[in-house]
C-alpha cells in the first residue's frame, strides 16, 4: 500500500490541503491542536471503518461547512487506484470516479494500522478496548465479519429488548428461544473468527515482544468468554461447537439476564487474556511492559495483514514516539523500515530525523495548514 496524494477540504479544522507525501518515512509536526492527527484521521478514514477518535459524522465537517471532501490516490500492490469520500451528515464514497455507496464499502481496498495514544491503555484498559483492537483488524481483513458482527449485534440488542420488556410481560419469555438461536449463530461466527484470527497473530506477537522487551518475559493471548466472575474458554474453534457451547452459556444465565433486562454473556463480553510469563499483564504487569504489549499488538497487526493478504498496510503512528524511549523507538524504526509511514509528533527527536533524511519527507503542519 502506498499512498500518493491526498486532497482535504473543509475537514476538521483543516480548510485546504494537498499532500504528497513520500513512499518512506513522513514526519508530520507542529504544536498541539494545529491539525496533525486529522490529517492521519483524514488517511485512516479511506479504510472504510469509522474514526479512531470515536467521533460522528456531523463532527467531521469544518465549523459552518455543509460538507467535507476528501480525495485520495493511491497504490494497492496491485494498480493505481483513487478514492473519494463525502461527509455530511453521513460518509459517502466512490472508487475509481464511479459512486461506490456508504464508505464502508472501502473496506479492504485501502489497508491501514493506526498507533494512538489511546492504543497504550490497550492492555490496561477495560475487555471493550481489546475487543476493538480485534473487530478493527478482523473488519479490515474480512469484510464477512463485519457483516456477521453487524447480525450478531441486532441480535443482541432484540434480545436485549426483549428481557427488558418481559419484565412486565412475563409471557415473552416464551420467544426467547428464537433470539437466542439467531444470538448464538452469529455469536459463533464472531468467536470462532476471533479464535483463528489470534492463531495467526501469536507468531508475530512472540517474536515482536521478544524483541521489545529483551527477550526477559514470554507473552501469550487467549479467548476468554466473559461469564459473570468467572470465565469460559472455547473447546474448539469450530462454529457448530462454539454454538452448543454458546446456548449452554446463556441458558446458564438466563436468570441473571432476566433479573438483569439485558444479556449478560456472549462476544460482545469477551476478552483477550494477555499474559507475561503466565501472569496477567493488566493486573501485575508494570508500565513498561504494558506499553510493551500494546506496541508488540500493534505491529503484530500490520505483519498479519500482509502474510494473509500478501499487501503491505500504510502505517499511521499518531504521537506515540515521544512516549517511548530510544531503545523502543529505534526497535519500531528498524521493523517498519520499507513501510510508508506517516507519523505524528510536536518536535521530531533525532532518531525520526534521521530516518526521515534517509527515505522520507518533513511536513509542519499550523492553523490546519502544511507550511
Amino acid at each position: 500500500m502506498r499512498v500518493d496524494a491526498l486532497s482535504i477540504r473543509d475537514y476538521r479544522n483543516l480548510e485546504a490541503v494537498e499532500f504528497t507525501p513520500s513512499p518512506g518515512v513522513n514526519v508530520i509536526f507542529g504544536e498541539n491542536a494545529q491539525g496533525k492527527t486529522n490529517l492521519l484521521e483524514a488517511l485512516w478514514l479511506f479504510t472504510g471503518l469509522r474514526s479512531f477518535r470515536g467521533s460522528k459524522e456531523r463532527e467531521l465537517k469544518r465549523f459552518d461547512a455543509e460538507a467535507a471532501k476528501l480525495s485520495m490516490s493511491f497504490y494497492n500492490d496491485v494498480r493505481d487506484m483513487t478514492a473519494d469520500i463525502l461527509i455530511t451528515d453521513k460518509k459517502t464514497a466512490s472508487l475509481g470516479g464511479l459512486p461506490y455507496g456508504p464508505s464502508t464499502k472501502l473496506v479492504g481496498e485501502f489497508l491501514a494500522v493506526i498507533f494512538a495514544p489511546q492504543h497504550l491503555d490497550l492492555i490496561k484498559g477495560g475487555p471493550a478496548e481489546r475487543r476493538k483492537f480485534i473487530n478493527q483488524a478482523l473488519c479490515q481483513l474480512k469484510p464477512g465479519y463485519a457483516k456477521a458482527l453487524a447480525q450478531f449485534n441486532r441480535a443482541m440488542q432484540q434480545r436485549n429488548q426483549l428481557l427488558k420488556d418481559a419484565l412486565y410481560h412475563s409471557e415473552l419469555y416464551d420467544t426467547l428461544d428464537v433470539w437466542d438461536d439467531r444470538f448464538c449463530t452469529f455469536g459463533a461466527q464472531v468467536i470462532s473468527a476471533r479464535m483463528k484470527y489470534l492463531d495467526d497473530l501469536r507468531p508475530f506477537l512472540d517474536e515482536f515482544y521478544s524483541g521489545i522487551s529483551g527477550g526477559r518475559e514470554t507473552i501469550t493471548i487467549d479467548y476468554s468468554a466473559g461469564a459473570g466472575d468467572a470465565s469460559h474458554t472455547f473447546s474448539s474453534e469450530d462454529t457448530a461447537v462454539i454454538k452448543e457451547e454458546l446456548q449452554m452459556l446463556l441458558k446458564a444465565h438466563r436468570r441473571d439476564d432476566s433479573f438483569a433486562g439485558f444479556t449478560t454473556v456472549g462476544p460482545h463480553r469477551d476478552d483477550l487474556i494477555v499474559k507475561l510469563d503466565g501472569i496477567s499483564a493488566k493486573s501485575f504487569g508494570s508500565q513498561g511492559q504494558q506499553r510493551s504489549c500494546a506496541l508488540s499488538l500493534k505491529m503484530s497487526e500490520a505483519s498479519v495483514i500482509k502474510a494473509l493478504t500478501g499487501k503491505q498496510p500504510v502505517a499511521l503512528l499518531d504521537d506515540v514516539m515521544s512516549e517511548l524511549d530510544a531503545g523502543r523507538q529505534d526497535y519500531i524504526l528498524n521493523h517498519i523500515d520499507g513501510w510508508q509511514v506517516f507519523l505524528t509528533c510536536c518536535e521530531p527527536s533525532s532518531i525520526l530525523l534521521s530516518r526521515q533524511s534517509e527515505s522520507g519527507k518533513l511536513f509542519e503542519v499550523s492553523g490546519g495548514r502544511l507550511v
